[in-house]
């Protein structure tokens, strides 16, 4: 790791344009978003960790909901050799001292800076060799330290205005992934290289552009389900196929390519068309999902990463520091 003096050095010669970015959508919203009051009798320090534990919590939910195609779940391992749901849960809380940390460090910087992104990155790649180390060297939430990570320190520089949400949140995150990781290794990773064959955006673009797959489908799609009275668990598993039937998942394409991708987009969407996954028709579809994808041995991790994502931002539109809605201004 960089020593602070140099990260401070090398921020100071970065760029202040943002190159990498696209416009970012307009905000939505408090209505939309589910906007919520903060609490100013929280001290930073229980805030950084109530942010922490909501996205572990959120990973443990992602990896508990059951049945989804192709995943980790309560059923077994899906398309996973290397993985089960003991192993997802134990990486899960082992990231939660890293979590408090990105919290932390972009509450005392308060904007999205060059800086701010290195240092962000250097406590990343900290966690990810811890969660290599808890699951004995498999990829659990490789994924999902960079998408929850950016979201709970976006959460923790929104956290001073008289209002929170999704929106904002997102717009302050995408802020940060817009700086380049100067400290970065060259990296081979199967997403990066999924990414270059195949010209789609990966998980670096979804955060350049704002978690559009989070904000514009996995939260409605949520909100939707439950408006219509789908129990909370097929809600969610039906969120999970909103963000399938839309994103160019890297996962899938390292996985199976092409085929696979689309395997599970059409998939997806014949599940939804068919009235969800709480439905006799849906569910048909969805076996049938599953059935295509393991027989391509596919697995939409990326997708899964966008609805942990997705849950986290839904909690902070429900709970204060306390883990109480009544509070909240929702």
């Amino acid at each position: 790791m960089a020593p602070a003096a140099l990260l401070e050095r090398e921020a100071g010669a970065m760029p202040a344009a943002q190159a990498e970015c696209m416009p970012l959508p307009a905000a939505l919203t408090d209505r939309q978003t589910g906007g919520v009051k903060t609490r100013t009798a929280r001290s930073d320090t229980q805030l950084d960790t109530q942010l922490a534990h909501y996205a572990v919590t959120a990973l443990i939910e992602e990896a508990q909901l059951t049945p989804k195609p192709a995943l980790v779940d309560r059923r077994g391992s899906g398309a996973h050799r290397d993985l089960d749901l003991p192993t997802m849960l134990r990486s899960a809380r082992t990231l939660e001292p890293t979590f408090a940390a990105l919290a932390r460090t972009a509450r005392q910087r308060r904007e999205p800076s060059a800086l701010l992104r290195a240092e962000l990155a250097q406590i990343g790649r900290a966690g990810e060799q811890n969660m290599l180390h808890a699951t004995g060297g498999s990829n659990a939430h490789r994924g999902a330290i960079w998408i929850v990570g950016l979201l709970v320190a976006g959460a923790s520089m929104s956290s001073s205005a008289t209002r929170l949400n999704a929106a904002k949140v997102c717009t302050l995150a995408a802020r940060i992934a817009c700086f380049p990781d100067r400290f970065a290794a060259p990296t081979n990773s199967h997403g990066e290289r999924a990414r270059q064959r195949y010209q789609v955006g990966g998980a670096r673009r979804e955060a350049q552009d704002g978690f559009p797959h989070v904000i514009d489908i996995g939260l409605p799609a949520l909100h939707a389900a439950r408006a219509n009275g789908v129990d909370e668990n097929a809600a969610r598993i039906d969120a999970l196929l909103s963000i399938m039937a839309s994103l160019d998942d890297t996962c899938l394409l390292h996985r199976a390519g092409l085929p696979g991708l689309h395997a599970a987009q059409h998939g997806a969407h014949r599940v939804l068309e068919a009235g969800g996954s709480s439905t006799p028709d849906g569910q048909a579809a969805f076996v049938a999902l599953e059935h295509a994808l393991l027989s391509l041995n596919a697995s939409p991790g990326g997708a899964a990463d966008l609805l942990a994502a997705t849950l986290f931002l839904d909690m902070l539109a429900h709970h204060d520091a306390a883990g109480s809605s009544a509070s909240w201004n929702i």
